[in-house]
């Protein structure tokens, strides 16, 4: 799997805007690749939600929900340590779906390359207010050790990623910076997606 630059993940409580809104000017943006996540709504509202952001045509990944990924249509699922087990969501996905997992040091990143994943994410690389029961912060330097330990398998950084450092991650080792504050938390969200891409693309 090649991933794109940029991962965002809607919140609805920070932006304010249903996942379908948050997804739409996401995508006229540039971003191509969109994570939904929630923790509260309940099920057949966020299944909806999920439904309705499918409209903006990019890939989907849903957090934690193999059940609304795969009732909504989604490209995938993102999967944490205590969720169900990716062996599990892939015999229920099937062999095209793509699915993430979060990792939080060296050692479950190097646990991960054995399982039937498409790519991993890790972190947080720096403090982040938009989840409140975090692991220890790894820093660059923690990033370009996954990096090393993983080798080839496509790493998503996250936490506390802005645009005035995401660049130093991306030089790090990550393919992709997961996103959230740093585009839904600003005036125009389209335009700080934008932006960001530009940011990337730079050598």
């Amino acid at each position: 799997m090649q991933l794109p630059r940029i991962y965002p993940i809607t919140d609805v409580e920070l932006s304010g805007l249903s996942h379908g809104e948050q997804v739409r000017l996401l995508s006229l943006g540039g971003a191509s690749l969109i994570q939904l996540r929630e923790k509260r709504m309940p099920a057949l509202e966020f299944y909806e939600q999920a439904r309705a952001a499918r409209q903006s045509g990019v890939q989907l990944i849903i957090n934690d929900r193999v059940d609304v990924a795969l009732a909504a249509g989604a490209s995938g699922v993102h999967l944490g340590q205590d969720d169900l087990p990716p062996e599990a969501a892939r015999k229920l996905l099937g062999p095209q779906a793509v699915i993430g997992y979060s990792t939080h040091n060296v050692d479950e990143a190097i646990r991960a390359t054995k399982l039937p994943i498409d790519y991993l994410a890790i972190g947080p690389i720096f403090s982040t207010t938009t989840k409140s029961d975090t692991a220890p912060v790894l820093g660059l330097e923690g990033l370009r050790a996954v990096r090393k330990a993983i080798e080839d398998l496509p790493l998503v950084a996250i936490g506390g990623i802005t645009l005035n450092n995401a660049r130093s991650v991306i030089d790090a080792g990550a393919d992709s910076v997961a996103v959230i504050s740093a585009l839904l938390s600003t005036p125009d969200v389209t335009a700080s997606t934008k932006t960001l891409l530009d940011l990337l693309r730079k050598t």
